[in-house]
């Protein structure tokens, strides 16, 4: 497979002043990010999340070049981001949610026109691309409407077309979903989901909104505190930091005695367990049970399991 981000020693520092006494400041330096490798396959969907502060817009605002790293060096589809920028905007798109692109005052279809223009796109290219993202996004019903007058998840779909109309190898997206209502969310993250399934665009997602992630993305990178502390699957990460089954049984009649196991809740009739470990032989237990109606496994909340990742004292 042909690697489209290669990061290695990733490392960005910031002067700050804090105060030293009631009336002195001192300067400090900060790693905003501490020594960050990376690499990404092309077609992969990534997903790079972290708390506040941990490093994930500034390492993609060096990725995209508008950073320059401290320490380190990155290429993405083998250019070296900051002295090779503009070659590099060419062939990558951004979309940043509390950031536009788009023309204020203009009406969405003139700005995707303006871009095609910059991105010096062949005009049947620019057409056929417009033509799937108006499909796939529902677009027509607001092409002529000034950007400004836009709803903000209207905004968020042009945001996303305009950054695709010139073909993009790789697709930065920090924080698309923010703020948008259950429905726009929905449109954009199928929308991402269609993309990703092509293979032809390599899409690193980060954000707060871990359904997004869950839904999207097959690799997680978590960052905190300017370090990787997880890289692989989701699946890995629920296995690494004991994810937390639930397993809820449903019975025709109250049982005396609930089976050994780990009971958070219990009305007679239904039980609901805690699985820390493998879910298997509970569920062979529980299956012996007369009264058995239903058995379901609830899969922990990715939340839940970046929440213990952090807190866990054998994190990285």
């Amino acid at each position: 497979m042909t690697v489209v981000i290669a990061a290695h020693g990733l490392r960005k520092e910031f002067t700050v002043r804090v105060k030293a006494g009631r009336l002195r400041r001192e300067k400090r330096v900060v790693a905003a990010v501490d020594g960050v490798d990376l690499r990404v396959e092309r077609g992969e969907m990534l997903g790079y999340i972290g708390p506040n502060g941990a490093g994930k817009s500034t390492t993609l605002k060096m990725l995209t070049g508008i950073l320059t790293p401290s320490a380190g060096e990155a290429r993405v589809c083998g250019l070296v981001p900051v002295p090779q920028r503009t070659r590099l905007a060419r062939r990558i798109g951004v979309v940043f949610g509390q950031r536009s692109q788009l023309w204020w005052d203009l009406p969405l279809r003139d700005s995707f026109d303006l871009l095609r223009h910059i991105y010096r796109v062949p005009a049947a290219e620019h057409a056929v691309r417009l033509a799937r993202c108006r499909g796939l996004l529902d677009l027509d019903e607001f092409m002529d409407t000034p950007v400004r007058q836009l709803s903000l998840g209207q905004r968020m779909r042009g945001e996303l077309t305009a950054a695709l109309l010139h073909g993009p190898e790789v697709l930065f997206l920090d924080e698309p979903t923010i703020g948008l209502d259950v429905v726009s969310k929905q449109a954009v993250r199928s929308f991402l989901a269609e993309l990703g399934a092509s293979g032809d665009v390599t899409l690193v997602l980060t954000t707060h909104d871990l359904a997004d992630i869950e839904r999207l993305c097959q690799r997680l990178v978590v960052i905190d505190h300017g370090r990787v502390v997880h890289d692989g699957s989701i699946e890995a990460l629920h296995a690494r930091y004991g994810s937390r089954r639930r397993v809820v049984v449903d019975l025709d009649e109250p049982v005396g005695e609930p089976p050994e196991g780990a009971v958070v809740e219990s009305d007679g009739r239904r039980l609901v367990f805690t699985v820390d470990g493998p879910v298997a032989p509970v569920i062979a237990r529980l299956a012996a049970l007369p009264a058995l109606r239903d058995l379901t496994i609830v899969e922990p909340d990715i939340e839940d399991v970046v929440t213990r990742l952090y807190l866990s004292p054998d994190a990285p």
